[in-house]
């Protein structure tokens, strides 16, 4: 028993951290830091760095999910806050290349736990998306306060202002702590304009229903790995525009991004010579000093499609 339980363990975490390796490997993914291309500040390496630093916390989060199928805790017992907190804060203790892994983390963290319980509960991993939900709309506004803390650690870029519980707003911690306001409760209002949030409204409709399915198409259509993985990040930003784009410039530019994306799969991406040449063309397009054209959200969305993937028996 307490092998399998190991067993069951590892490949949840192995399963998370391949994922964030592949997904920052594949090239070119326009506008990205990439294994050809970097950041000012933020480098590949950085990346790198940043899955290993990780692991405790995926680790946890793989453990909770045990244990809430073996009904030793409750879900909001799991604490995906606090979860995400520590993993950005052991990241900052690995690598000097800034916020990495916040999104990243904010998806397969719930999808960690849930992989575990749907592997110990069920003993079948293709039930895994119907219970990611015990888990994200169990959290508390303890949870809520949590990941304030981490985005004021992590400092991404492109947070802008909101009128709702703002996170650069002091005052808005002691509202969520007084009003007992849910982290799901805050993403619910913030998946309007927040990607990331939608898709733990949606229960990972993106993930499950656009990004894992296209992966597994175009691997078994093409058999390149690489070619997969910088497939399904334009087909995700081909339908929808990026909204860290959207944060950081508006929502007409993000669109155009999103129009141009769809071009180049339709002229066959890295298949085609002239496919390549215009994904090239592209990556260097959404380059520039202040990082406002990089399609992060996109990027994070691909790793939890292909975390899933991986679950599934998906491997380089």
């Amino acid at each position: 028993m307490f092998k399998n339980i190991e067993n069951i363990i590892n490949r949840t975490v192995q399963s998370a951290q391949l994922a964030m390796i592949l997904e920052v490997s594949a090239y070119p993914k326009p506008g990205n830091v990439h294994r050809t291309a970097d950041f000012g500040d933020t480098k590949y390496e950085h990346f790198l760095a940043s899955t290993v630093a990780v692991l405790p916390h995926l680790r946890k989060a793989a453990l909770m999910g045990v244990k809430v199928a073996l009904t030793k805790v409750n879900p909001p017992q799991v604490r995906i806050g606090n979860l995400i907190k520590g993993g950005v804060i052991e990241t900052a203790k690995w690598q000097r290349g800034g916020n990495t892994n916040l999104g990243i983390l904010i998806l397969i963290i719930p999808l960690t736990a849930a992989s575990s319980y749907t592997l110990i509960k069920y003993k079948d991993i293709r039930r895994l998306r119907e219970n990611i939900r015990l888990f994200t709309t169990a959290t508390t506004h303890i949870d809520a306060v949590d990941l304030y803390e981490a985005i004021n650690i992590a400092k991404p870029g492109g947070l802008g202002k909101t009128d709702y519980l703002d996170v650069t707003d002091p005052n808005s911690i002691k509202q969520i702590t007084e009003q007992k306001i849910s982290l799901y409760e805050i993403f619910e209002k913030a998946s309007s304009y927040d990607k990331i949030a939608g898709e733990w409204v949606t229960n990972y409709s993106v993930t499950f229903e656009v990004g894992y399915p296209y992966l597994q198409r175009i691997y078994k259509e093409t058999g390149d790995v690489n070619t997969a993985i910088v497939h399904t990040f334009l087909k995700i930003l081909s339908m929808f525009p990026d909204t860290l784009i959207v944060r950081k410039t508006d929502l007409n530019t993000a669109q155009k991004i999103s129009k141009k994306a769809k071009q180049i799969l339709e002229l066959g991406g890295l298949t085609t010579k002239r496919g390549v040449k215009l994904l090239w063309e592209f990556d260097r397009m959404l380059r520039n000093k202040s990082n406002k054209l990089n399609p992060g959200t996109t990027a994070d969305l691909t790793t939890s499609s292909l975390m899933v993937a991986i679950l599934n028996g998906f491997r380089p």
